[in-house]
């Protein structure tokens, strides 16, 4: 699957990061589908718009939810979920489900090769090897 045809959602309360998120996923090919700041919000997203891939910052506007919202987004056939944080040390053991970590502060060349590895590795692309800056689940 390509790039083009990859639906993302960013699940972050800091609106210029979901903003800088957004532009560098559309400049990468990827299509944003909404943005979520809570985790309420973030469920119902995941439920109606069917995204394939999930960006999940810990830490919400409604408190450290992000595992919560990884669990249930993870639990959904098709959706990825990929942290974005700065508290990876959160991340429970199993990752909650999540396929990784990317940590805070990341640059836009580790987000670029983390969607790459997921749509080569979950989502029918080319196989991919694991990239710099992405701690990967222990099931990954």
């Amino acid at each position: 699957m390509s790039a083009g045809g990859l639906r993302v959602l960013i699940v972050e309360d800091e609106a210029f990061i979901a903003l800088e998120l957004e532009c560098l996923l559309e400049e990468a090919g990827y299509v944003p589908v909404g943005v979520a700041t809570r985790s309420g919000e973030a469920i119902a997203l995941a439920r109606d718009l069917s995204p394939d891939i999930a960006l999940v910052d810990i830490h919400l506007a409604d408190g450290p939810t992000g595992v919560a919202v990884a669990q249930a987004l993870s639990a959904r056939a098709g959706t990825t979920v990929l942290f974005t944080t700065a508290n990876a040390k959160r991340v429970p053991p199993d990752f909650a489900g999540a396929a990784g970590i990317i940590a805070k502060p990341y640059s836009e060349r580790v987000i670029r090769a983390a969607l790459a590895y997921v749509a080569g590795r979950y989502h029918g692309g080319a196989p991919a090897e694991a990239p710099d800056g992405v701690v990967l689940a222990p099931t990954s």
